[in-house]
């Protein structure tokens, strides 16, 4: 295959991974649900965690994580108890708003946390590592360059942060029509719950 005709499988590729659900979906939802830019922020921060897991593939680093058990553990308990604060923040949001009759704005809870929240769900995943040192050898044109080296994980940033951003303007939109306090409540309970459940699995694992 040529380098573009293998950029775009790549690209497919990515588009699949980036729609299947998994932490990084769980956190930009819920982050979504307290306004586009919440949503927008953790999605750049998914994409920069995917950025440097891609890089990492393409230059053998991350494969040094799938091989070492230890390093994988670490890194697996840290994101299983990232999770998990994650989940039980929602849940305690939820109970917060109990008493509203209506959902107001939500304030903001800044562009960096939100970046950083997005970015610890996708850089505390060493199941990433795994994949991607499995996928990327397929997608690396012959005879390869610098620039090629780097396109991969750009390329990967693109879908990453196109498919989530359409996925933030789906819940923010929803969430403006369906803003009733009960139904904010039964969403953030349901995403709390999620985020707990994937990460005592990962931490089970």
């Amino acid at each position: 295959m040529s380098s573009i005709t293998q950029y775009a499988a790549f690209a497919g590729v990515m588009l699949v991974v980036s729609a299947s659900p998994g932490p990084d979906l769980a956190v930009i939802m819920s982050r979504a649900l307290s306004g586009w830019a919440a949503g927008a922020a953790a999605t750049l921060g998914v994409a920069a965690g995917m950025f440097l897991w891609v890089l990492a593939a393409v230059t053998g680093v991350s494969a040094l994580l799938a091989t070492s058990s230890e390093a994988f553990t670490a890194v697996r308990l840290l994101g299983a108890a990232y999770l998990i604060f994650l989940g039980v923040h929602a849940l305690v949001q939820a109970r917060r708003a109990a008493g509203d009759a209506i959902l107001g704005p939500v304030a903001a809870q800044g562009f960096r946390r939100d970046l950083g929240r997005g970015f610890g769900s996708s850089i505390l995943n060493p199941k990433t590592a795994v994949f991607f040192v499995a996928l990327i050898p397929q997608f690396i044109p012959d005879g390869a360059t610098v620039t090629d080296a780097v396109a991969l994980p750009l390329v990967a940033v693109a879908v990453v942060t196109a498919w989530f951003l359409f996925v933030t303007s789906v819940v923010t939109w929803l969430h403006a029509r369906f803003a009733q306090a009960r139904t904010r409540r039964r969403i953030d309970t349901g995403v709390g719950v999620a985020l707990v459940t994937v990460g005592v699995g990962v931490a089970l694992q």
